[in-house]
């Protein structure tokens, strides 16, 4: 019985980490100041949870990212970041509940609009997940976790993580992904 009660709980603990999802910045038009993209608009559209990555996808050669606080971020400074990170393919994992504000450093692109304010509301799972160890990246530089991004809660943190591929900026298939686990734990632990 404690073996069918603990297969229960670590397979139902693995529906939390399947629900992360990775959210490409601007969707199909990515980071950039062509076509009009409106990130505002963008993230009003999207529900970020920590653990899900957000995919910055950018020539790298005219763009770049810069984690920022946020009286920077309103002012458009891109003179003291917290993070640079410069790949043209960035996937930034998100570690805790609060602001994240990103920019283009490159001068005259913030002011035209390629900002976007990542906020990861604080929820009941948020406040039990653990929180990850920064994950190592090559051609770009990561904040340190606990890093303060100059939010109101100052809580506001991230790490970069190595870039998936994304098919779109949908929670659609990992949730189904999690609730088929759920139910074949609950499965799982009905046959044992």
């Amino acid at each position: 019985m404690a073996d069918r009660a603990l297969v229960l709980l670590l397979l139902l603990g693995l529906t939390s980490f399947c629900t992360a999802a990775v959210l490409k910045v601007g969707d199909d038009k990515g980071w950039t100041i062509m076509g009009n993209v409106n990130y505002s608009a963008w993230t009003s559209t999207q529900k970020f949870q920590i653990g899900d990555v957000i995919l910055f996808e950018y020539n790298k050669d005219y763009h770049n990212v810069m984690l920022v606080t946020k009286k920077d971020y309103k002012s458009c400074n891109a003179t003291k970041p917290i993070a640079t990170y410069n790949s043209g393919n960035d996937s930034i994992t998100i570690t805790r509940a609060g602001h994240n504000f990103f920019l283009c450093g490159v001068p005259g692109h913030c002011a035209v609009g390629q900002k976007v304010d990542i906020r990861v509301e604080k929820t009941a799972k948020a406040a039990s997940s653990p929180h990850s160890a920064p994950v190592p990246s090559t051609g770009s530089s990561s904040p340190s976790s606990g890093t303060d991004t100059g939010d109101e809660t100052g809580t506001g943190t991230t790490t970069v993580a190595p870039s998936p591929k994304p098919s779109s900026s949908s929670r659609f298939v990992p949730a189904y992904l999690g609730f088929g686990v759920s139910v074949l734990a609950i499965m799982a632990s009905l046959v044992v």
